[in-house]
C-alpha cells in the first residue's frame, strides 16, 4: 500500500475515532425540581461545547431514589450520570459504586465548593459527587399576612412563635393556611422534615448503642406538635404534600408560612410563577431553646456510576453542570436570583448575588447545620435529616408511612410512634446492630 495513502487512511481513522469519542449520548437520571428542569433547557450549551447528546430521565423524588438505588446496587447500567444526595454518596463511594471525581480540571476549581458540601459528598477526602446545588431549610413567609396578624417574624424564631403565627394567619374560608409542611411519606420527604424538626425538640433516631428512640418523650412531643399544628393551620390533604405540592400552594397564595428547602426561595420570589413574589420574607428554621434548629443540610449532586461505558463524557457533563460557568449561563438567561445556590463559595462573594433577598439567609442556614453533631443528645451517626447508614432509607420509608397515616387521621400519633419503634428495632436487630 502507498505510504502516503496509509498515512491518510490512518489520519482518517483517527479523526473518525475522535469524532466518535466526542459524540456519546449520555443517559442522565434527575429529579423533577425546578433547577433540574432549568438545566435541561440549557443542555444545548453542553452539546455545542462537547458534541455529546443528552437523554433525560426525569422522575419524582421518591421514584428517583428508588430507581437509581436499584440500578446501582444491581449494576443495571441504565444511567451514565445520576442525581443523588449526601445520604447515598458516602455509602456508595465507600462501596466503590461511584467513579471518584479526583481528576477534575484546574479550571473547575474544586476548592471553591463550600466545605460543608464537599465534606458531605466525599469519602476519606475524595469527592464522589459534585453538588449541582446545596441547600438547608428555612422559613419562607408572607410578610403581608404576618403584618395583618399583628406579628413580626424574628430572624431566628422559636417553634412556639411559628405555631402562634400560623394559627393567626389561617383563614380556611378563603383557602389561606397558616403553614404548609411536608406530609408525603418518604425518607427524603416527610422524614427529612420531621427528623430535622425532631432534632430541635431533642429527639434522635438512635441512642449511642443504636437503640431506637421513638418511644421517647421527645419524639412524642415532636409528632404531636406537628399533627396538632397541621390540623389547626395546615391545608387539607397535607399527608399527600411533598416539596412540589407545597411549592405550588405557596405560589398560589395559599400558605402563610412554608418551612422547606432554601432552594425554593428563587421560585416563590419569581413573579412569573408566584402570585406573592413581592410579599415573601425569610427566617431561620425554628428551635425550641434546646440548642438545635430544625434545619437540614443537603446537596442534590451529580455522580457517575462505576459501570458506565462513557466515563469521560460523563465527567465532562458533571464539570459543565456544576461549574462557575454554568452559574454565569443561568444568570445570563434567567437572572441571578435563579442560579443554583448553596454549592460554591464564589457565588456568595459575587457582587451580583449579594443583594438577592434570600442569599444571606440561605448561607446562614447552610452554615448552621452540623451533620457531625446534629442532635441535643449524643448519637452514633452523622447526618442532620438522616442517619448515614445503609439501612436508614428502608427504615425511614416505613416510618414515614406511619407518620403520614397519623397526619391523615388514620391512626394516633402514639400508635404511629409505637409502630415506628417496633419496626426500627426489628430492622436494626436483623442488620446486626
Amino acid at each position: 500500500m502507498n505510504t502516503t495513502f496509509r498515512v491518510l487512511m490512518g489520519a482518517t481513522v483517527l479523526s473518525a475515532a475522535a469524532v466518535s469519542a466526542q459524540a456519546d449520548t449520555l443517559t442522565i437520571a434527575t429529579v423533577n425540581n425546578g433547577d433540574m428542569i432549568r438545566m435541561q433547557g440549557l443542555t444545548d450549551d453542553f452539546t455545542a461545547k462537547t458534541g455529546h447528546e443528552v437523554e433525560w430521565v426525569t422522575l419524582e423524588e421518591n421514584v428517583l431514589r428508588q430507581r437509581v438505588t436499584t440500578d446501582i446496587s444491581t449494576k443495571g447500567g441504565q444511567f451514565d450520570v445520576m442525581t443523588i444526595g449526601m445520604y447515598e454518596t458516602p455509602i456508595w463511594g465507600k462501596n466503590n459504586w461511584l467513579v471518584p471525581l479526583d481528576d477534575l480540571s484546574a479550571e473547575y476549581d474544586v476548592d471553591d465548593i463550600l466545605p460543608a458540601m464537599r465534606g458531605g459528598l466525599s469519602v476519606d477526602g475524595t469527592l464522589y459527587a459534585a453538588p449541582f446545588y446545596g441547600e438547608s431549610s428555612m422559613i419562607m413567609y408572607r410578610t403581608d399576612l404576618m403584618e395583618k396578624a399583628g406579628l413580626e417574624m424574628p430572624d431566628a424564631p422559636t417553634w412556639d412563635f411559628v405555631a402562634e403565627a400560623a394559627r393567626a394567619m389561617t383563614d380556611k374560608e378563603n383557602e389561606v393556611y397558616g403553614i404548609c409542611l411536608r406530609g408525603k411519606a418518604g425518607w427524603g420527604e416527610n422524614m427529612a422534615f420531621l427528623t430535622a424538626t425532631g432534632n430541635a425538640f431533642g429527639a434522635r433516631w438512635f441512642d449511642e448503642d443504636w437503640k431506637a428512640q421513638f418511644d421517647s418523650e421527645a419524639w412524642a412531643n415532636t409528632l404531636n406538635f406537628y399533627i396538632d399544628l397541621m390540623t389547626d393551620a395546615g391545608p387539607p390533604g397535607a399527608a399527600n404534600n411533598g416539596f412540589n405540592e407545597n411549592l405550588a400552594l405557596f405560589q398560589q397564595g395559599k400558605c402563610g408560612m412554608w418551612i422547606d428547602a432554601t432552594v425554593a426561595a428563587s421560585f416563590v420570589t419569581n413573579p412569573e410563577d408566584s402570585s406573592v413574589a413581592d410579599k415573601v420574607g425569610f427566617a431561620l428554621a425554628p428551635d425550641t431553646g434546646l440548642g438545635k434548629r430544625g434545619n437540614w443540610l443537603w446537596a442534590w449532586a451529580l455522580a457517575i456510576p462505576a459501570g458506565t461505558q462513557k466515563e469521560d463524557a460523563a465527567k465532562q457533563f458533571v464539570e459543565w453542570a456544576t461549574s462557575k460557568e454554568y452559574i454565569e449561563l443561568v444568570a445570563a438567561n434567567e437572572g441571578w436570583a435563579n442560579v443554583p445556590p448553596g454549592a460554591r463559595t464564589s457565588l456568595y462573594e459575587n457582587e451580583n448575588y449579594k443583594d438577592i433577598p434570600f442569599a444571606k439567609m440561605t448561607l446562614e442556614s447552610i452554615l448552621s447545620a452540623d451533620p457531625t453533631n446534629p442532635t441535643v443528645d449524643p448519637v452514633p451517626y452523622v447526618g442532620v435529616q438522616f442517619a448515614a447508614i445503609p439501612e436508614f432509607a428502608g427504615i425511614a420509608t416505613l416510618v414515614g408511612q406511619e407518620f403520614s397515616a397519623a397526619l391523615a387521621g388514620q391512626q394516633t400519633a402514639e400508635e404511629a410512634l409505637a409502630k415506628a419503634q417496633a419496626l426500627t428495632t426489628e430492622e436494626m436487630e436483623a442488620a446486626g446492630y
